[in-house]
């Protein structure tokens, strides 16, 4: 596989030994690695770090291997988006995993198809990995396009990344605006759309991903989504972990990337952005509301 692939790492040996068994499968001729630094007052975890940045040194085919590791720990936020600045100065287009997302065998064919096929249209800013409905979603294509972003597996380009802004500044000046009644029609979606994104722009959460959701959004683009779950999050512990454990561990389908069948249009599939609020996300919700009142009473 020609694409290069970028791999996140931290500190859990167990989730990455399988992620990286799932690469060296697919056996890139590029791999680059960011790593971030163990917490001081965390013991163990030093030498946990050291355990997972060992098992990226046993590359045995052709590979090129660059690493970029933080010896101090910089969090979720600055790690990740720091990490992939440098990926996108070295490469055109990645294919991108965290030490925590599974990916099927496929995953890796159906990115480089699609990379090359989008790569000049700037209106793709990302293919994501990710399909909540497993191989529920009734639709003769291999893929359609939403507006939701999951980072869950997934791959992008230098332009698009480049767009990325982690202080969140244009949000910042729209957010009185309404602005995304011209993305989402429901009022209580543009409502968890807002919440979410003033988490982020506010430093009420250590992300990076928010501010991609934004950057996406705002710059009107659209994910690329596969017709069948691609990747399956092993994160059950560690820094990128929530109370809601409930889309962990999803199984994972075949597609076939000899044969993709392309959408006539590119256009936002609006029916799956609905489904996805009303079964995922506003589930989601409902359990943190429920989270927060029990915390509270007891």
């Amino acid at each position: 596989m020609r694409t290069p692939v970028a791999f996140l790492i931290f500190n859990r040996p167990d989730t990455t030994e399988r992620v990286f068994d799932k690469i060296s499968r697919a056996r890139p001729t590029k791999l680059l690695v960011v790593g971030d630094g163990p917490r001081e007052e965390r013991p163990g975890e030093r030498e946990k770090c050291a355990a997972v940045r060992a098992i990226v040194e046993r590359v045995d085919w052709d590979c090129e291997v660059l690493t970029n590791y933080s010896e101090e720990n910089l969090g979720c936020r600055r790690r990740i988006s720091s990490g992939l600045d440098w990926v996108f100065g070295l490469v055109d287009e990645a294919i991108i995993l965290e030490d925590d997302c599974l990916p099927h065998p496929s995953f890796f064919r159906f990115c480089e198809e699609l990379l090359a096929r989008y790569r000049e249209d700037e209106r793709i800013m990302m293919i994501s990995g990710t399909n909540y409905f497993l191989d529920r979603t009734r639709i003769g294509e291999s893929y359609f396009f939403a507006r939701y972003y999951a980072i869950w597996g997934w791959a992008s380009w230098a332009r698009a990344w480049g767009r990325y802004d982690p202080s969140m500044e244009e949000w910042g000046k729209l957010r009185e605006e309404d602005i995304l009644e011209a993305f989402f029609p429901r009022q209580d979606m543009r409502k968890h759309f807002s919440r979410m994104l003033d988490d982020a722009y506010f430093g009420r959460i250590d992300t990076w991903d928010i501010q991609w959701v934004a950057t996406c959004l705002l710059n009107n683009g659209l994910s690329i989504v596969p017709r069948v779950n691609l990747v399956s999050n092993l994160g059950i512990t560690g820094t990128h972990t929530s109370r809601d454990q409930s889309n962990n561990n999803l199984p994972v389908f075949d597609i076939d990337p000899s044969h993709i069948r392309h959408p006539s249009s590119v256009v936002p599939y609006v029916r799956y952005e609905t489904m996805l609020f009303e079964r995922i996300l506003k589930t989601g919700i409902v359990k943190r509301i429920r989270n927060l009142v029990k915390a509270k009473l007891t």
